[in-house]
């Protein structure tokens, strides 16, 4: 029986469950919650969302983000059958809303990442697929149940922001297939886009231009790297995913072959958060294993202890090994 089939199969025996996906939460986690849940509530089943994080800002427009709960120390959720991991490669990429298992009931785990540990007891984990999303699509195909507007839409959000726009190189003829099928569902494309990417606030947008001030680059202009210090964001709601915005103009940048972000993690100190991309010849994903993290060829992160001037130096000198 292969993967997708035994995900079927523990949806089909079991009536309850608890959802979660990754911390950081960004468009194809939250929007491949919200479709799986609306794919349980189809087939008569029941569902709890619950994440490490809150909704994030631009994506409030999402049918059912009011019912999805925001993990807290000693909280407690209705009895389940199954503990579903969305975009995790492992399990404490959720958090700690993996605490809530406190039964060891079956952990179910749908990833597309590379870096995936297999540590639940049914996993289908396909590296190649641009998103989550596109994976909980197939399982409606499969499944054969019949989609709606807000799985539709949850969908097409996921795959939209994993692809960014449909331009990175996990994007498929199927993927554009698949959502070329999402959009005879009614989806407003033009505002799905001004919600998430548009429609800023102007001080959101001096701050990212005081950050994109500070770019740098070594390596004959191969690797482009900014830092974002402690306190820059502290006590602020920015309007949009500041580190995909950041790394979206490093990656523009010409010749550029990696893009950095240091981040400086608040409320923690000695810990830099790493966020890596690459332009395809250069694999970030072994770069970011090194350090202890993961995610795709092409998008990693990692998170390294030590001063934020240690950590530059080692991870640029990792990078530049990558390039002779």
């Amino acid at each position: 029986m292969n993967s997708l089939k035994k995900v079927a199969a523990c949806i089909k025996r079991n009536k309850s469950f608890l959802i979660t996906a990754h911390t950081n939460l960004e468009g194809d986690a939250l929007g491949s919650e919200l479709a799986f849940a609306e794919l349980l509530r189809l087939l008569g089943k029941k569902a709890v969302i619950v994440n490490d994080d809150k909704i994030p800002v631009g994506y409030e427009f999402l049918s059912g983000v009011d019912s999805v709960h925001r993990y807290k120390p000693g909280m407690k959720v209705a009895n389940f059958d199954c503990f579903v991991l969305l975009d995790c490669s492992d399990l404490k990429r959720c958090g700690d809303v993996y605490k809530l298992n406190k039964f060891n009931k079956p952990v179910l785990n749908i990833d597309h990442h590379i870096s995936n540990t297999y540590f639940a007891d049914i996993s289908w984990v396909e590296p190649h697929v641009s998103s989550c999303a596109e994976q909980v699509y197939k399982l409606f195909k499969a499944m054969r149940v019949p989609l709606n507007k807000k799985s539709a839409l949850a969908l097409y959000v996921g795959i939209l922001t994993d692809t960014g726009s449909f331009r990175y190189s996990t994007t498929s003829a199927f993927t554009h297939q698949a959502a070329a099928d999402l959009l005879r569902y009614g989806i407003d494309v033009a505002r799905v886009y001004r919600n998430i990417y548009e429609d800023k606030p102007y001080q959101d947008m001096v701050l990212l231009a005081g950050i994109l001030s500070g770019i740098k680059r070594v390596s004959a202009g191969k690797i482009a790297w900014v830092e974002i210090e402690k306190g820059v964001t502290h006590n602020k709601t920015i309007s949009f995913d500041l580190s995909e915005r950041v790394l979206s103009f490093l990656r523009a940048i010409k010749d550029v072959e990696v893009a950095v972000l240091f981040k400086k993690i608040q409320g923690r100190n000695n810990e830099v958060r790493i966020n890596l991309r690459s332009q395809g010849k250069i694999d970030v994903n072994k770069i970011a294993q090194f350090f202890g993290g993961g995610g795709h060829k092409t998008a990693s992160g990692c998170t390294v202890r030590g001063t934020l001037a240690q950590v530059k130096k080692k991870v640029l000198t990792k990078i530049k090994g990558y390039l002779r």
